[in-house]
């Protein structure tokens, strides 16, 4: 822009200030910048867990905007009309944001920028949510990539831009137009019971995002590989709660890792493949977006999965009472932290789409439902993936036995006593708490007796072996 009307900087999924191509952009256009987060349909629709936890992300923007002697202006409604009553009581000229690839972001923002540039307002789009947008990484044939290792060879020796410091100045307005409270929109309604004891857990903010990066690159990345799928071992990054709101950008992320891994730390390596993993899932989403709600391989569609939600069986699995510790742990880790550790998300989705047979699509939805570090593209890939009928599958025969899977990483049952705390004398305080967060409706006590098993765990995987038969590659 040459002139200097306002600008509006619309925040969706980018909740930070450094590495911002759009929040510099707007910042380096000559007028004043009006920050902006819309709670819309997108937002509204949103699982209980994420969407408290987007709340947190947003009250820490504000103070970090307030840092700057800048605000952040609240509104709710449909994103297109809220962004034309502002321009028009700001008389801004320009909006800028980052881009997001799921379809139904994707529509939306087409819509938008559509009708702002109809209106004559300058409607900019902006990386900053991936490493590489999704439309630069192709095939030698052109096409997009279905499997992961031959994108992580593609994409690995790549030269990325530099990145970006948070703005010294963010140009004010002399005057700020109208705003909601956030307390008013009571995004944290939907956890109820669950409310204080799963945000008590989150770690929120560009502040806090970087300092658990700089901890895990100094003290956990050497020993990444080898100790990422022991559930009980705090060997993981825990990023993706960031990531998921954008409270650090995966720019910052990389560098870091490739500052690890040229200081030679071992692990350093297969840490940025499980960035370019999130990669890989937003390829996919933009690519194929049916990926979302419909089976990848269209051969599965007629799969004989369960998808009754009724069903006691599915009913014990998402309350953690199957009877198989490892996937009640995890089931319970999730319900009290809002996440789980990323081996045990393997292993619930197999058991439920394999043992139980079961629609990755319920397996999703109430995942989506309970973590805060809820990702639209990395959710859907992962539960395709595990079930069979996404790209780059797990093999058909590939039936995690949570049992062994259980001797295995969890050996001296520090992850199961953790969660776990019926027939415990003394049970731990997180195992305590998932009964103090769970709905009461569920009568369930920590004095109950452990459940039995609802499955025979070679009969289920029997059964699965059978079903899948006809779906091989």
């Amino acid at each position: 822009m040459s002139d200097n009307r306002p600008v509006i900087m619309w925040f969706r999924r980018d909740l930070r200030l450094s590495d911002h191509p759009a929040l510099t952009a707007a910042c380096n256009s000559g007028g004043p910048v009006i920050p902006v987060f819309i709670n819309d349909e997108i937002v509204e629709t949103t699982g209980a867990a994420a969407r408290m936890r987007w709340g947190m992300s947003i009250d820490a923007l504000a103070k970090s905007l307030e840092d700057k002697g800048s605000k952040l202006i609240l509104r709710k409604g449909n994103a297109l009309e809220v962004l034309k009553d502002l321009i028009k009581e700001t008389g801004a000229g320009a909006v800028h944001w980052s881009r997001l690839y799921d379809p139904a972001c994707r529509e939306r923002d087409t819509d938008v920028k559509s009708a702002l540039k109809d209106m004559d307002i300058e409607a900019e789009s902006h990386s900053g949510h991936l490493l590489f947008e999704p439309w630069t990484v192709e095939t030698k044939d052109g096409g997009f990539y279905k499997v992961y290792t031959p994108m992580w060879n593609a994409v690995k020796g790549r030269e990325l831009p530099s990145q970006l410091s948070a703005p010294s100045k963010i140009p004010a307005p002399d005057s700020w137009p109208k705003s909601d409270k956030l307390d008013d929109w009571k995004l944290d309604a939907g956890m109820r019971r669950a409310t204080d004891i799963v945000k008590s857990y989150q770690v929120v903010g560009e502040t806090s995002a970087r300092s658990r990066l700089s901890s895990f690159t100094a003290h956990r990345i050497e020993k990444y590989k080898e100790e990422r799928d022991y559930p009980a071992i705090d060997a993981g990054s825990r990023l993706s709660e960031n990531l998921t709101y954008g409270e650090i950008a995966p720019l910052s992320i990389w560098y870091a890792g490739q500052r690890a891994r040229e200081e030679g730390k071992a692990g350093a390596e297969h840490f940025l493949k499980e960035l370019v993993w999130r990669e890989f899932a937003y390829h996919l989403i933009y690519h194929t977006p049916h990926i979302t709600n419909d089976n990848w391989r269209e051969k599965w569609n007629d799969f004989p999965w369960n998808t009754d939600e009724r069903k006691k069986e599915v009913k014990a699995w998402k309350q953690g009472r199957t009877g198989e510790p490892f996937v009640d742990a995890a089931m319970r880790e999730m319900w009290v932290t809002g996440s789980m550790h990323n081996r045990s998300r393997m292993i619930v989705a197999s058991y439920l789409t394999k043992h139980l047979m079961t629609h990755w699509d319920v397996g999703m939805r109430w995942f989506e439902d309970c973590l805060t570090d809820w990702d639209p593209a990395s959710n859907a890939l992962g539960w395709q993936w595990t079930a069979g009928s996404g790209p780059d599958a797990a093999p058909y025969f590939r039936i995690y036995n949570p049992a062994t899977q259980c001797d295995k990483f969890d050996e001296n049952g520090t992850y199961r006593d953790t969660w776990i705390a019926e027939g415990r004398s003394n049970p731990a305080k997180e195992a305590l708490q998932y009964f103090d967060a769970i709905p009461e409706r569920w009568n369930m006590s920590a004095d109950d007796a452990y459940p039995d098993r609802i499955i025979d765990l070679d009969e289920g995987r029997q059964r699965a072996l059978d079903a899948y038969q006809g779906y091989k590659d």
